[in-house]
């Protein structure tokens, strides 16, 4: 690839996040002050060559997203477009907003507002050296279980050999569209999965632990916590 590459980001967030308890779609969540959604594009748009955001909204608030947004990124191109049903559906929809001169696809999940900026760049930059699919990743720190339909543990994989996955996830888009287009279920939990299913291989690079998913009424505490830390230290959120 050249360095005339084009990059998008395709945030999907249109779920309704129901494990973080009531109160409407899951990134319009309030985080410090500002909607966690925003925090998320904002650190995408401060990535080095990330020139458009494309954002799969709940499709009953796609004005209201649109508002949300406009004028709060300085750094990217930001649009809005009807997200579907499921996450992969969403991305799907992204696709096709995208225009034709981009070459780099990323693909971030909306509830991972404190991404640093280095991890975004670092995807880039390994799609950009030829990796067709690339993924940030994190040690797993935990003893894993596998365990049957009943609850019966059956097995004890070997962390050492295991990563917990972050996004965002970066592609080459002739190699995410091809994924998308031929995927027959929407049953993976990321995009790097669909790819998986094409027989490409899924590069690793490292990660932060601030790259958290907001999932649970804890992990919002934890957002608030390093939101707080980020501020008394002068940086720009």
């Amino acid at each position: 690839m050249t360095n005339t590459t084009r990059t998008a980001v395709c945030v999907p967030a249109a779920g309704r996040g129901e494990r973080l308890g009531p109160g409407g779609p899951k990134a319009l969540r309030d985080l410090g002050g500002t909607p966690i959604l925003v925090h998320s594009v904002r650190a995408m748009s401060r990535a080095r060559g990330v020139d458009l955001v494309v954002v799969a909204a709940p499709a009953d608030q796609v004005d209201q997203v649109r508002a949300l947004l406009a004028g709060t990124v300085e750094d990217a191109a930001v649009t809005v477009v009807s997200g579907g049903d499921t996450r992969q559906e969403s991305v799907a929809r992204s696709l096709l907003a995208l225009p034709a001169d981009v070459d780099i696809v990323l693909v971030h999940d909306a509830a991972r507002p404190l991404v640093p900026v280095e991890v975004i760049e670092r995807v880039i930059h390994a799609v950009r050296g030829g990796h067709r699919a690339v993924v940030p990743v994190v040690a797993v720190v935990d003893t894993v279980k596998q365990v049957d339909a009943e609850g019966v543990v059956i097995a004890t994989p070997d962390r050492v050999q295991l990563r917990a996955v972050q996004t965002p996830q970066g592609f080459d888009r002739e190699t995410l569209q091809q994924a998308h287009a031929t995927a027959e279920v929407d049953d993976v939990s990321d995009d790097a999965g669909l790819v998986e299913r094409l027989g490409i291989d899924v590069w690793t690079v490292p990660g932060h632990e601030e790259g958290f998913k907001i999932t649970r009424p804890l992990d919002l505490v934890l957002a608030e916590a390093i939101l707080s830390r980020r501020r008394a230290r002068g940086v720009i959120t």
